[in-house]
C-alpha cells in the first residue's frame, strides 16, 4: 500500500519497540551528529548527554563518521559507569562494510565507546560492498556478543527489499532515515512497508535541524498545549507506530523539551492542524538524506 492512508498509529502508552533479539529500544533518545568535532567542547557535550540520560532519554545514537570517532569518545565519557542503563546505537562507514573491515571498525567503535557491546549497529548508507558480505560480518559480530542487533540507515524501499532478500536479511532490526514534519516523503511507501514488517524506523534530524520550529501552525499547536514547538514536533513523530526519534541538543533546557514529547498527547484537531501546516506526500519522492 502507498500513501499516508496506510500509516498505523502507535498504541497508547507504548514507549519502546521490539527488536529481533527481543531487546526493547526506547522510542525517544539523543543524537550526536556534530559532537566530538572540537576537543574543547567534548566535556560539555558529555555532560549534556549524561543529563539527557538523567531526564529519561536512555537511547544514544552515534557513528564512527561523527567527528571521525570523536562523537563515540564523547558518548563513552557520558556513559562511563552507567552502561547498563543505556541503549547504544552506532554506525559503520560504507567503506568499512566488508567482512573483515566491518569487524575491525566495530572493535574500534567499542574501544572508543568504552563498552563490550553495541545494542544496535547500522550500515550508515549504501556503498559498493555486497549486502551479503556486510550481513555476514554483522552476524559474526552478533554471534561474538559484540553487538545485539543490526540494521541499516538511509535505505529507501527498493534498497530495503534488496537487503531483506539476502540470506539473514530478515534479522534486520531498524532503518534510520531522515524524517520530520518537514520531510515526510517516507510516508508514501517506505514507512508503511516497514510498519507492515514490524521494522522500526529511526528518525534522524526529527526537528528539521531547527528550521521547522518557527512554523506558525506548529507554534499554534504548541501554544494550545503550553509546550515548546520541539515537543510537539517530536510527539507528532511518536504517534507513528514503530518510529523512534533521535533529536540532538547540548542544552539541558532543550533536552527537557524533548523529554516532554513522551507525555504529550496530540488530539485529532492537533494532527489536522499539523497536516495543514506540513502536508503529507501525494507521490513518491526521493529519500531525504543529510
Amino acid at each position: 500500500m502507498t500513501g499516508t492512508e496506510g500509516l498505523r498509529r502507535r498504541p497508547a502508552g507504548e514507549t519502546t519497540v521490539a527488536l529481533p533479539s527481543g531487546a526493547a529500544m526506547p522510542i525517544l533518545g539523543q543524537g550526536t551528529w556534530g559532537m566530538g568535532e572540537d576537543p574543547r567542547e567534548a566535556d560539555e557535550e558529555a555532560v549534556a548527554l549524561a543529563a539527557g540520560l538523567d531526564l529519561g532519554l536512555p537511547l544514544i545514537d552515534t557513528a564512527e563518521m561523527y567527528g571521525e570517532g570523536g562523537a563515540e569518545e564523547v558518548v563513552g565519557q557520558a556513559i562511563r559507569g552507567r552502561r547498563d542503563g543505556v541503549f547504544l546505537v552506532s554506525k559503520v562507514y560504507p567503506h568499512n562494510a566488508g567482512f573483515a573491515a566491518a569487524i575491525e571498525a566495530c572493535e574500534r567503535s567499542l574501544r572508543r565507546l568504552g563498552t563490550d557491546r553495541i545494542d544496535l549497529y547500522l550500515l550508515h548508507w549504501q556503498g559498493r560492498t555486497p549486502h551479503a558480505e556486510t550481513i555476514e560480518a554483522f552476524e559474526r559480530l552478533r554471534e561474538d556478543g559484540k553487538l545485539v542487533d543490526w540494521g541499516v540507515s538511509n535505505f529507501d524501499i527498493d534498497d530495503m527489499e534488496a537487503w531483506a532478500g539476502e540470506k539473514g536479511g530478515d534479522r534486520t532490526a531498524a532503518n534510520q532515515v531522515c524524517y520530520s514534519l518537514s520531510a515526510r516523503g517516507i510516508e508514501w511507501d517506505l514507512l508503511p512497508w516497514c510498519q507492515d514488517r514490524g521494522l522500526p524506523v529511526m528518525a534522524y534530524s526529527p526537528l528539521g535541524q531547527g528550521r521547522l520550529l518557527g512554523n506558525p501552525g506548529l507554534v499554534g499547536v504548541a501554544r494550545r498545549h503550553g509546550v515548546a514547538p520541539a515537543t510537539v514536533a517530536l510527539a507528532w513523530l511518536l504517534t507513528r507506530q514503530g518510529v523512534v526519534a533521535i533529536p540532538k541538543s547540548s542544552r539541558v533546557e532543550r533536552l527537557r523539551d524533548h523529554r516532554k514529547a513522551l507525555d504529550l498527547i496530540l488530539d485529532e484537531s492537533d494532527l489536522a492542524a499539523l497536516d495543514h501546516a506540513f502536508p503529507p506526500p501525494r507521490r513518491k519522492t526521493s529519500l531525504a538524506i543529510l
